[in-house]
């Protein structure tokens, strides 16, 4: 999953347009204009990297010179050096926060993503664990990258990447039946049609319909059981793949992978994910311009 290394500089510039505003005050008015400085990233505490990518890109569109320590997906421990960076000291600390921000979040959805996927994996299951669009507005691709980077499934990428037939589309269409026929009228062979089920019936309607995947929304893990069951009996089972979402939690992801799902989404991994905690320490300060 990348996107052209011009639209990231783009992406970039207009988070740090939104912060510095008109000019970063205080790094005007205590930096001696051409002081060069050494610095390094450092993860405060234990988890996955992500974003470290990004971040080298981010640095460099800005004239300063990284240097990746740690490649992204690498299990770090506290006080562990991330990145070196070279370059103008106003600079710098005037994309500072922004650039932690970004790796800090990344990393942070990174990690609760492979911890998910390793409890699933070390259970036995082989569900697939993946987001949902549940994703901060203007960060969905860094968010989605760093579910990839944790070993987790990206699911939709943007509303162009794959039909979802949801609760809504169903009510004005009047039915799943309806609504799936009609999408197949219209819509090409090489795109998936998947429909949020409500009910088992609803569930039930759609595989009959020639939906390629049935998602059950906000069933108990005992409702997965009779929906996949009925599925089974009325031999649908294995011509749609069968996903979970809605109420899943890492307290619960267990009970829905037992219950033979092909995949557990769950909004909490980029909608809740607690930040990595991350800091940039100036290690040398360089009086001139070299």
């Amino acid at each position: 999953m990348s996107i052209p290394r011009r639209v990231l500089e783009e992406k970039f510039r207009r988070f740090v347009e939104d912060d510095i505003g008109h000019g970063d005050i205080t790094a005007l008015c205590t930096i001696p204009q051409g002081t060069i400085v050494e610095a390094e990233m450092v993860a405060k505490e234990a988890g996955v990297t992500a974003g470290v990518e990004e971040a080298a890109i981010f640095l460099e569109s800005f004239g300063l010179k990284p240097r990746v320590l740690v490649s992204d997906g690498r299990k770090v421990e506290e006080k562990t050096r991330v990145l070196e960076i070279v370059g103008d000291a106003r600079t710098l600390l005037s994309i500072e926060r922004t650039l932690l921000n970004l790796v800090s979040r990344m990393s942070g959805i990174a990690t609760t993503t492979q911890r998910l996927v390793e409890k699933v994996k070390l259970a036995g299951y082989k569900a697939r664990v993946a987001c949902t669009r549940k994703v901060a507005p203007g960060l969905s691709y860094f968010d989605k990258r760093a579910v990839m980077v944790g070993g987790g499934d990206t699911h939709r990428l943007g509303l162009d990447d794959m039909v979802l037939i949801k609760d809504n589309h169903i009510v004005i269409t009047g039915d799943v039946g309806k609504a799936v026929k009609m999408t197949k009228d219209v819509i090409s062979f090489s795109k998936k049609i998947e429909v949020e089920a409500s009910t088992v019936d609803e569930a039930l309607e759609a595989a009959k319909a020639g939906a390629d995947i049935i998602m059950f929304d906000n069933f108990t893990p005992k409702q997965v059981r009779k929906a996949m069951a009925l599925l089974k009996r009325q031999g649908l089972r294995n011509k749609v793949l069968v996903e979970a979402s809605g109420g899943i939690s890492e307290q619960n992801i267990l009970e829905y992978a037992a219950a033979g799902v092909n995949i557990i989404s769950l909004g909490e991994i980029t909608h809740s994910a607690k930040a990595l905690d991350m800091s940039l320490e100036i290690t040398k300060v360089r009086k001139k311009k070299e």
